[in-house]
């Protein structure tokens, strides 16, 4: 059977909040993370060269989740107001979230911190795959 109404919007919404959090995180990691990150490489006088490059690569990711964050926000978007969307993308994302986040914690002693991966990867899973099962 077709998802109702309620439960589609109600998904939607959630993939929403999950693509808001990816947009803040975004933010944090590049306008925050990046600050402390560059503090503590300096007592370790790493090379200019060095710094510059993991200060590149750092402003990536946090491009990528940003713009990660703006495909999820614009895909439930058009979900909520009845556009016909394939949520494809939302799940890739999802996926990569999770799967990022969670080998993150293991190869760094499963620090709590990367929930801030996981959890808005999940969240998206569920708010892309649900439809699925109803």
């Amino acid at each position: 059977a077709a998802m109702g109404l309620r439960e589609k919007r109600l998904f939607s919404i959630l993939g929403l909040v999950a693509g808001v959090l990816m947009i803040l995180s975004a933010a944090a990691h590049s306008l925050l993370g990046w600050k402390q990150l560059k503090s503590e490489l300096e007592p370790l006088h790493a090379p200019p060269d060095l710094v510059r490059a993991i200060g590149t690569g750092w402003n990536f990711g946090g491009a990528a989740m940003l713009a990660f964050g703006f495909i999820v926000v614009a895909l439930f978007t058009h979900r909520l107001k009845g556009s016909p969307v394939t949520l494809r993308p939302a799940i890739v994302i999802g996926a990569t979230y999770v799967a990022f986040g969670v080998g993150a914690m293991v190869v760094n002693d499963f620090n709590p911190f990367f929930l801030v991966f996981v959890v808005p990867g999940v969240l998206l899973l569920i708010a892309s795959i649900s439809r699925r099962s109803a």
